[in-house]
């Protein structure tokens, strides 16, 4: 204390002993608090004191989270399900769709006569069509793969708008036997026996997009047709290609034909064993196919090459318009397409659809970086909205950008504006536009 004293002065000193003795007392009075504090209320939350130690280090140290979804969907477990799962399917018995029906085109027919007011056809030649689109009824793995969903349903919502079509939204899984590449054909025959007033059923994946929201589909050129795809007969019929069609969007008539062919279509669908040895004969038999089990469209493929005199009469493979068109070829040509083109061709010049096969914006991994098929689908919806904003004024400042401008002034004769694209109020002339 002499040496500190000298150098602090005597004063100081005692100023800086009198703090210390008051900050024990401090202390000491602070532990007893606790201590009775705890032994009157309890532990609390912590429990043990060391409990309090570890927690207390936790939420110290604890990283900051990234923002993630406020609601999240809860799944009970198996136990705690609503119902009885049904039975497992019998292996060895031949897979079926539903009840067979011989004698639908009849019972349509009947009905249709008794409900005048829903006419199969709403216009000379054109059907009454419904698309029939969906996901999983699961949110997606990957967070932002649900914003992408609604915006492909929006870009699908107003295509049907503006064509008059009908729209179904599907979230259910049908038959659990047939998840994966195949839910789709219950939806189809549940659809086409529940809409008999439906002439077409038009099929259309998630992950597609309309970009060209002015083409009409030549509907007069499929008048002898019960099914429609994307494809090409030689890649089919001769070379046995199992990319020679796509069904991720395609047209059925709703017909004895089409439920024949769905029935014929479904036995290769079923998970499991049943999947997996029809997945080795299609990759025997189609040219290119790789090693994986049994899908729909080369189950398709399959169908037209080996029962082509049964099939392939009623049915029309589409290559003079993008009844699908391939995302990875289109995409980055939109500019040009712009530049050079104007919507209504349905073609490689400005594609009908534009269809993101491998990407699998829901989940994590697709065949594809996630950060690029994002990006092109922004570009293939922007692409799109733009043809359905300006016919109120606006679109988007650029294909990769969210933001809006006008691009025409405001006025006090709105009605006196002519709507270039003729998609305000459409008066489409399907036989007309197929011929030009």
């Amino acid at each position: 204390m002499s040496v500190l004293g000298r150098c602090l002065g005597e004063r100081r000193v005692r100023q800086l002993q009198r703090t210390l003795r008051n900050g024990r007392l401090t202390l000491i009075c602070l532990v007893l608090t606790v201590v009775v504090l705890r032994g009157t209320i309890g532990a609390g939350r912590f429990g043990t004191p060391e409990q309090d130690l570890h927690d207390l280090r936790r939420l110290l140290h604890r990283q900051p989270q990234l923002p993630h979804r406020a609601l999240t969907e809860k799944h009970p477990d198996a136990s705690s399900a609503d119902g009885e799962d049904d039975p497992p399917r019998d292996p060895s018995a031949p897979y079926s769709l539903g009840p067979k029906i011989s004698d639908w085109d009849r019972q349509r027919a009947d009905w249709l006569r008794g409900h005048p007011g829903r006419p199969s056809f709403v216009g000379p030649n054109k059907p009454r069509v419904l698309l029939v689109t969906g996901s999983s009824p699961q949110p997606c793995e990957n967070p932002i793969g649900d914003h992408y969903l609604l915006k492909a349903i929006k870009n699908k919502i107003d295509y049907c708008r503006v064509h008059g079509l009908e729209i179904f939204y599907n979230m259910a899984l049908l038959d659990a036997e047939m998840a994966g590449f195949w839910a789709k054909l219950p939806l189809i025959r549940s659809l086409l026996l529940a809409h008999p007033e439906v002439e077409f059923l038009w099929w259309m994946d998630s992950d597609a997009m309309f970009t060209d929201m002015a083409f009409e589909l030549p509907w007069e050129r499929y008048a002898p047709y019960n099914l429609v795809m994307h494809g090409w007969d030689e890649m089919v019929y001769d070379d046995h290609n199992w990319i020679g069609l796509n069904t991720g969007s395609f047209l059925l008539r709703n017909c004895q034909w089409s439920l024949d062919l769905l029935d014929v279509w479904a036995p290769m669908g079923p998970k499991g064993k049943t999947r997996i040895e029809a997945g080795k004969v299609l990759t025997a038999y189609l040219k290119d196919r790789p090693v994986f089990e049994a899908d729909d469209q080369s189950a398709m493929v399959y169908l037209l090459a080996t029962q082509r005199e049964r099939w392939g009469e009623k049915v029309y493979l589409e290559s003079g318009y993008y009844l699908h068109g391939y995302w990875g070829i289109l995409v980055d040509r939109y500019e040009e397409m712009i530049e050079n083109y104007h919507p209504g061709l349905g073609d490689h010049r400005w594609p009908l659809v534009t269809h993101f096969v491998g990407c699998k914006p829901c989940a994590k991994f697709g065949d594809y970086p996630v950060e690029r098929c994002l990006k092109q689908m922004d570009r293939a919806f922007n692409f799109g909205d733009n043809q359905i904003l300006q016919m109120y004024g606006f679109t988007h400042k650029s294909l990769a950008s969210r933001r809006v401008k006008r691009i025409r002034n405001e006025t006090t004769n709105p009605l006196d504006w002519q709507d270039e694209l003729g998609l305000l109020h459409p008066h489409f002339k399907a036989s007309k536009d197929a011929k030009s």
